[in-house]
């Protein structure tokens, strides 16, 4: 499938980070974009650069996707436009033992991280199918391929993000369209302030920075691939852990993320 300036692409969690640049990275290469996440006046922001930039369409659509009809509420506002390009990238991560957690943050997680996706991915997959056109994203991470004590909900659901994509993936091979699960490992963003890790400097020598993750996961999604790993050393890990028994990953993670 060959790709085409002027196309559109659906970018969630579009106002920092991975997904920030992503929809530079889309700019730049004469896409158009529909922007969504909860700030409004990163969005706007963005979307002023972009357009005065790249000169391309830039819409901004403000919704929090950990409310169960956001999906919806975004999809309608499309107005029937065709999306060629789908990138799930909004989520979020908490640290600290489960048993203590507020557990309004652990469902709006699950709701984010999973029911969102989920829900988006279902509403614009069978206009790119009825095309037989088009490319989704979603971004998982390295977290998916092992148990994560201390952040028990984040790492589950990021499973669960690589699994459905990889599945999907499979499904509608053949179909004209394509279907990309991003995984990186520690990415300077603003997550850890938000998951209330307090040892952010913990691993931040070896963290790529979203703009090379952006990078790897726009090119790993035009050429179609499945799921992509991001940085050697972090494919060493997905790879080796493959092999480790599930309670030695574990321990691993528990080790990792309980000081934090």
């Amino acid at each position: 499938m060959k790709d085409f300036p002027g196309k559109t692409a659906l970018i969630t969690g579009a106002s920092v980070g991975i997904g920030r640049d992503l929809a530079e990275l889309f700019a730049r290469d004469g896409h158009h974009l529909i922007l969504t996440a909860r700030n409004e006046s990163q969005l706007q922001e963005l979307a002023a650069k972009l357009r005065g930039q790249y000169h391309v369409n830039v819409e901004v659509i403000v919704q929090d996707l950990s409310v169960p009809d956001a999906p919806q509420r975004i999809f309608e506002q499309l107005q029937s436009k065709p999306i060629d390009y789908l990138v799930n990238n909004a989520g979020f991560g908490t640290h600290g033992p489960f048993a203590e957690a507020e557990l309004q943050s652990q469902l709006s997680m699950l709701q984010v991280n999973i029911i969102a996706l989920t829900h988006l991915t279902r509403l614009i997959l069978p206009g790119m199918l009825a095309r037989k056109s088009g490319r989704i994203m979603n971004v998982a991470s390295l977290a998916a391929y092992l148990p994560g004590p201390f952040m028990a909900v984040y790492y589950a659901s990021k499973a669960y993000v690589l699994s459905f994509s990889e599945a999907l993936s499979s499904e509608i091979a053949g179909s004209g369209v394509t279907v990309t699960a991003l995984c990186p490992g520690a990415t300077k963003t603003e997550f850890q302030k938000r998951a209330g890790i307090r040892d952010v400097s913990q691993g931040a020598g070896n963290a790529s920075t979203s703009i090379e993750v952006a990078q790897i996961g726009y090119a790993a999604m035009m050429r179609g691939q499945s799921s992509v790993v991001t940085g050697f050393a972090n494919k060493f890990s997905a790879f080796a852990l493959r092999f480790l028994p599930r309670s030695t990953a574990a321990a691993i993670a528990r080790g990792r993320n309980k000081n934090r």
